[in-house]
Order: structure tokens, then C-alpha cells, then sequence
């Protein structure tokens, strides 16, 4: 079932529901009022009928009848019964012998008790008093059929069933035209969403100018598209250079064993080759590692997370980074140490803290001009900042957010070996340990990368 079909049904039976209730109330209504009005006449004519009784007395019941008779024209199956307080009947009076009725003591016993009682004789409705006359006093009591004001209730019942059926055949053609118009705009985003394809995920959906619920889906889809397109954009970005790096040492391996292979070579031409390829095999096993790793990182069910201590972390790291050259040089200094030891650890990855911070002090080693990193360990009150200072070349505002993409590298630094994946490495774990990375760079105080990792005790 559609949503507009929904929609329809959802306000056709809403609608039918208040109309129904509105038709039951006038009825309801009506009928009240039409026994309220009858009530007045009937105790109209018993109190008549009693004041004539009073006169004209016992002796006169013909002449009573005779007036009766005339103005029963102006009631239906008009009966009057008058009766002593002792419950002697002391005049009747029906307009046909089929309209007698019989009162039972207690009918008039109540009536006695409450001075008047509206009550019903089969199809008519009947009302008794309690009149004081001269001579009194009287139980009168008159009962009649309101053929007028049944007539008019049954009048009344056909125009609110016609009203109702014609409200509902309104109503589904207007809950229709609704629920049409309600869906038309996201009808309008399914066309445009189903016409996106990876090939132009540039395309954006119009939202509107208004300010409801439709225009924040549309926003939220677009918004959607921005991250999807950028992502595209990221993913052909990173197989192109994947490619162009990959092909690059299989190009020099395959090239050089085809000249090798030409003619016979010396040993030490041998030698020289062999030591060649190993370098470009070296070369791709690194560039293979560091791809797998940012593929690791994008799945955050397969890494094992533990509480670890990151000043023991950075120790490592020190040592890791000093024996990739004698030149290297990594200055680690503490803050005054917490009490709490607990203060220390994060909860993470120690391969994957290890695998970004060492890329971040081994890039302020490489690219700096004295060769040296300047690490420090600052505790917060939540949370642990580490701060890597080197005086390296500047990096330039703009091209400190693009530092962090997968195979840029900026053209100060093509001298140097790399593939540009270790910053975007680093960047993916730090996100993934629900930490935040910053860089700022100028000629007075270097080239900064501040680190801040929340401690394991706000970690969730």
C-alpha cells in the first residue's frame, strides 16, 4: 500500500469518524429536544384537563369527553386518565378503545412522590402530575403519540444519512487530491534521487525555499550526496595513485630483469641488479603495508581495543624512529608525571597508535632541516595531548588540508622518499581512537601536529 493510498484512507476515515459523530450528536440532540417539547404539551393538556375536571366535576364526565374528542385532532392515540390520591380512577378518556392503558401502583406511587413523571406507553410517550384543583388534589395523566416529531426525526435521519454518504464520497475525492499534492514533492525527490547515478553525483536536489520537514530531506539527501561525492572523488583518487605507485616499481623490476636477461652478465652486474629489484621490492612492501593498514582502518569491528599506557608507547617509538638513521633524532619530554597512573592510558590500538604516531615524528625527522623531533606529553584533566614540533619547511595554510589525503604529497618534498599515505594513516586512526589531530606551521616556532587523545576513563 502507497503512502498516498495511506494518506487517503487515514483522512477519509478521520473525516468519516467526525462527520458520524456530528450526525449522532444533532440526532441525539434533536430527539432530546423533541420529547422536552412534547412534555410541555402533555403537561399543557393535563393541567387543562385537570382544571376542567375541577369545574365541570364528576357529574359532567359526557361533557368532558365531547371536549376532549374535539382537540384530539391535535394529538395521536390521546389518552387521559385522572385518578384520586388513592389511586380510585376517576375519569378516562382514549381516542380509541386500542389506547387504553393500565397504570400499575407503583407508576403511580412514583409519580405521587415526585410531583410529575415522564414516562413511555409502548410506542407514545406518557406524562402524570400531581394537580392541585379545587376538590383536588388529581393524578392526571396524559399519553399521546408525537406523529409530528417522529416525522420530523425521521426526516432528519435521512438528511444526515444522505449527508454522510455524500461527505464521504467528498471526502475520499479530497483525501485524494491531498495525499496527491502532500506526496508530490517527495515524489519529486524519488525522480531526482533515481536519477543519480556515480556518474553525476554532483547532481543536487532542489529543496525549496520553504522550511518544513520536506526541505530538511532534501538538505539531509544532499547532504548525503556531498559526503557520497567526496568519498567517490577520495576512493578514484586513491586507485589512480595506488595504481601509478604500484606499477611504478613493477615497471623498474620488469625492465631491468628484461635488459639483465639480454645477454650474460658478470657477478657483480648480477649483484647490482639483484640489489636494484630488492630496493623496488622493499619499496612495494612498504607501499603494501601502509595500504592494507588504511583499509584496517576503515573497519572498526576488526581492531582489538585495549587499555594502554601511551608514554610507553612513545618510548617505543623513539627507538623505532632513532634506527631508521643515524641522522634521526627524537627528543621526548614528559610533563610533570600524575599521581594516578591510570591518567597514562588510552583506550586503543597499541600497532595502530604506534603505526600513526611513529609516521607523524619520523616525517618531522625526515623533513626537518637538523633532523629532529621534538615530542612532548601533556596530561588534561580528560584527555592526553601530544605535541610534535620540528623545523621543517613551512607548510603553506592551504595545503594543510590536504596534508591528510591519501598520496598528496606537496612539491617541497618530492626530494624525499614517500608515498604520502602516512599522514592520511595517522589521521584515519586518530579519528578511530575518538581523538582529534591538529597542525600549525610558521617560520618563528616550525611546524606543529598536536595530537589529543581522550584518556580511557572517558572513553565509551
Amino acid at each position: 500500500m502507497t503512502i498516498r493510498t495511506k494518506i487517503t484512507l487515514l483522512f477519509t476515515l478521520l473525516v468519516i469518524a467526525l462527520l458520524l459523530l456530528t450526525a449522532y450528536s444533532v440526532y441525539y440532540l434533536s430527539s432530546v429536544q423533541r420529547k422536552s417539547v412534547f412534555k410541555q404539551r402533555l403537561s399543557g393538556r393535563a393541567h387543562n384537563a385537570a382544571q376542567l375536571f375541577a369545574i365541570l366535576g364528576d357529574s359532567s364526565q359526557s361533557s368532558l369527553q365531547r371536549i376532549d374528542a374535539s382537540n384530539a385532532r391535535f394529538f395521536t392515540s390521546k389518552s387521559i386518565h385522572i385518578f384520586s390520591p388513592e389511586k380510585k380512577k376517576l375519569y378516562a378518556f382514549n381516542t380509541s378503545p386500542t389506547d387504553d392503558f393500565t397504570l400499575t401502583a407503583a407508576t403511580l406511587d412514583d409519580i405521587s412522590a415526585h410531583g410529575e413523571l415522564s414516562f413511555q406507553i409502548g410506542k407514545r410517550d406518557a406524562f402524570g402530575e400531581v394537580a392541585s384543583v379545587i376538590g383536588g388534589p388529581y393524578i392526571i395523566v396524559v399519553a399521546a403519540y408525537d406523529a409530528d416529531g417522529h416525522q420530523w426525526l425521521k426526516d432528519l435521519r435521512q438528511i444526515l444519512a444522505t449527508s454522510l454518504v455524500a461527505g464521504m464520497a467528498l471526502t475520499m475525492l479530497v483525501g485524494y487530491v491531498f495525499s496527491r499534492q502532500l506526496i508530490r514533492p517527495i515524489s519529486s525527490i524519488i525522480e531526482e534521487v533515481n536519477n543519480i547515478s556515480s556518474h553525476n553525483l554532483s547532481h543536487r536536489i532542489d529543496a525549496g525555499s520553504g522550511q518544513d520537514e520536506l526541505f530538511r530531506l532534501a538538505n539531509t539527501f544532499n547532504d548525503l550526496l556531498n559526503r557520497l561525492h567526496e568519498s567517490f572523488t577520495i576512493q578514484r583518487r586513491f586507485i589512480s595513485n595506488a595504481s601509478h605507485e604500484l606499477s611504478t616499481p613493477l615497471t623498474s623490476i620488469s625492465s631491468q630483469l628484461e635488459v639483465t636477461l639480454q645477454k650474460p652478465r658478470s657477478q657483480e652486474e648480477y649483484r647490482q641488479v639483484l640489489e636494484s629489484v630488492q630496493e623496488d621490492v622493499q619499496q612495494m612492501r612498504q607501499l603494501t603495508k601502509s595500504l592494507l593498514e588504511i583499509a584496517k582502518t576503515g573497519h572498526h569491528g576488526s581492531i582489538e581495543l585495549h587499555e594502554i599506557r601511551i608514554d610507553e608507547v612513545l618510548i617505543k617509538i623513539t627507538g623505532a624512529v632513532q634506527k631508521l638513521s643515524a641522522d634521526y633524532q627524537v627528543l621526548l619530554r614528559f610533563e610533570e608525571f600524575p599521581e594516578e597512573e591510570g591518567r597514562f592510558l588510552v583506550f586503543g590500538n597499541s600497532d595502530l597508535l604506534f603505526s600513526a604516531l611513529g609516521n607523524i615524528i619520523e616525517n618531522g625527522c625526515k623533513y626537518s632541516t637538523d633532523h629532529t623531533s621534538r615530542v612532548f606529553l601533556r596530561f588534561g584533566e580528560n584527555e592526553l595531548i601530544i605535541e610534535v614540533l620540528n623545523n621543517g619547511d613551512v607548510i603553506m595554510q592551504e595545503e594543510i588540508e590536504h596534508i591528510f589525503l591519501p598520496f598528496y604529497r606537496s612539491p617541497r618534498s618530492i626530494e624525499h622518499k614517500g608515498f604520502g599515505l602516512g599522514l592520511a594513516l595517522a589521521k584515519r586512526i586518530i579519528g578511530l581512537h575518538r581523538g582529534q589531530i591538529e597542525v600549525s606551521s610558521d617560520e618563528s616556532s616550525g611546524t606543529l601536529f598536536r595530537i589529543t587523545l581522550p584518556s580511557a576513563g572517558k572513553q565509551v
